[in-house]
């Protein structure tokens, strides 16, 4: 049975603690509202959950790669209209980094960050000018970092009042009262980031939306900067331009990889398509998400924006993208298993599809979807089974038919950057390798190959060592 109904007045009064202490942050009225959406919805005893029975598996879609190249006159009148937005909020400590995850190395010296960069100082370069516009999302902990490696690589981009959008926090809530977390041990610790859903409340409250619209630009292009295959691609943006929809999600085919990431479906009761997260899938319905031939299409996180739509939606939505909430039950001090419950109220970007009237999803080929969340990826997109375009994109290679290598390295050994480049000082070759499973120590040498299903379990403190040639199946211990 769902909870009874919050008045507008309760939820006010409720809210008001939270409201001061955002606004003596600094943060702006966007943020407040969007956060308070989130919030009442916590406290109309909302879930967030999205059963099975209420969607439908999203089918026949549009495909990218049967779309044909517009001339080079309209390419460039397009990319005169667009800005390249990419999300760099994250430092990657899952990874063991305390940094910005895009100032990591991913081929040779060149950082992610370097190879978006060239990517847009490319494009520039087909305009004639300095266009397209190109930002960052960056939160607290990436901005100085970021600003200090693009200053000094590539000046040429702009100082930062030129292209950051500076991501907003918000408070965590306790779970018993839902009322402000206090940690006056570590005040940093009553804050959370928001989500990537933020960056419609960051468009609009920081004024970016209405100065971006005032230089003409009308269409926005948003990935993650750890997804080195989301370039401006111009077939995709002229197909959009001409499709007239106010929002549109890059979808691939998912697969073993990826099952446990959002996927698209059909929302019965409107018809309108939505995301669905894991965190959103109620614990009965977990089979029917991870089945990949049901659910088949996989958000990339690659969204093309209407800006003019975006600037629409929140005008009739009293400034905010009524995104729906996730519930994310956390301890405040997520280093301290005793410290009080919390909820952080968090919104995925994507979700946005169901907010848009007339929203829709086109397909894309693996190429462009190759992100970096573990060291597993991290070795996959080092290695040969990733090539580096000319336009400097880090696309999965062709021969691989959009398989990636599925690699299942030693989560003790491993799950850190420092522990992978130990294990694996030399990339090894993976264009042919559909699997490699790593149980225990390794020390990958030069011109390593690793093929078909490879695996090695290594119950010895002492490092297997992989030496020159090709490797398949089980590999020996000695």
């Amino acid at each position: 049975m769902s909870a009874p109904a919050t008045s507008s007045t309760s939820i006010e009064t409720s809210f008001a603690p939270f409201r001061q202490r955002m606004q003596a942050a600094g943060l702006s009225e966007a943020a407040i509202r969007a956060f308070r959406s989130s919030y009442a919805a916590l406290l109309a005893g909302e879930t967030g959950m999205i059963p099975e029975n209420s969607i439908a598996p999203s089918k026949d879609l549009p495909c990218a790669d049967a779309l044909a190249q517009p001339e080079a006159g309209r390419a460039a009148a397009l990319l005169r209209q667009t800005v390249l937005i990419k999300l760099n909020g994250g430092l990657g400590t899952g990874m063991g980094l305390e940094k910005a995850k895009s100032l990591l190395p991913v081929r040779g010296k060149n950082t992610f960050l370097d190879l978006i960069a060239r990517q847009v100082l490319r494009l520039r370069a087909q305009t004639g000018g300095e266009v397209p516009l190109f930002m960052l999302m960056n939160s607290f902990s990436t901005s100085e970092d970021t600003a200090a490696h693009l200053a000094k690589r590539f000046p040429q981009i702009g100082g930062r009042e030129d292209w950051e959008l500076m991501q907003n926090k918000v408070p965590k809530v306790l779970a018993d009262s839902k009322q402000p977390a206090e940690w006056p041990a570590n005040p940093d610790q009553e804050w959370c980031p928001p989500g990537h859903g933020d960056i419609y409340a960051c468009l609009a409250g920081s004024g970016w939306l209405e100065r971006l619209l005032g230089q003409g630009v009308r269409y926005a292009f948003v990935s993650n900067s750890d997804n080195l295959g989301a370039t401006l691609d111009p077939a995709i943006l002229g197909w959009f331009a001409d499709s007239g929809m106010p929002f549109v999600m890059e979808v691939t085919r998912r697969t073993e990889s990826d099952k446990k990431g959002g996927h698209l479906a059909v929302r019965l009761r409107d018809g309108r398509f939505l995301l669905r997260e894991s965190a959103q899938c109620p614990k009965d319905d977990e089979a029917h998400f991870q089945d990949i031939d049901l659910h088949r299409y996989f958000n990339t996180n690659n969204l093309w924006i209407d800006l003019q739509a975006l600037k629409a939606a929140l005008e009739a939505n009293d400034g905010l993208i009524p995104l729906p909430p996730i519930m994310n039950k956390k301890t405040l001090d997520p280093r301290d298993g005793s410290s009080p419950a919390v909820i952080q109220l968090e919104s995925a970007m994507g979700a946005a599809i169901e907010c848009f009237d007339g929203a829709g999803a086109i397909e894309v080929s693996r190429m462009r979807f190759a992100p970096v969340k573990t060291t597993s990826d991290l070795l996959a997109v080092r290695s040969d089974a990733y090539e580096l375009t000319d336009d400097f994109c880090l696309r999965l290679h062709p021969s691989r038919n959009g398989q990636p290598p599925h690699l299942e390295l030693d989560g003790k050994l491993c799950k850190l950057v420092d522990g992978l480049e130990k294990h694996f000082p030399h990339t090894p070759s993976l264009l042919h390798c559909r699997s490699f499973r790593m149980s225990g120590p390794v020390e990958c040498g030069p011109g390593v190959v690793l093929k078909g299903d490879a695996h090695v379990r290594n119950e010895s403190a002492s490092a297997v060592k992989l030496k020159p040639g090709v490797h398949e199946g089980q590999i020996a211990v000695e």
